[in-house]
């Protein structure tokens, strides 16, 4: 279970829980397949690293790369 960042204050950003799903896993797969240095940078998994994106405002809805 994700708790950082909240799921909540995710939703709100992007309005409902698909384009959350949506944005999330484009960026996840984005990250594993061209940014996987990144990843090791952050340490932290995919998904978590593209929820704390989201999050921060680091990547908008509409803008996945």
């Amino acid at each position: 279970m994700m708790i950082e960042p909240p799921i909540d204050k995710l939703l709100e950003i992007t309005g409902c829980k698909y384009a959350l799903v949506c944005l999330i896993s484009k960026r996840a797969r984005y990250l594993l397949d061209r940014k996987p240095e990144m990843l090791a940078e952050m340490d932290a998994r995919a998904v978590t690293a593209a929820a704390r994106e989201v999050y921060t405002g680091a990547i908008a809805v509409g803008n996945e790369h």
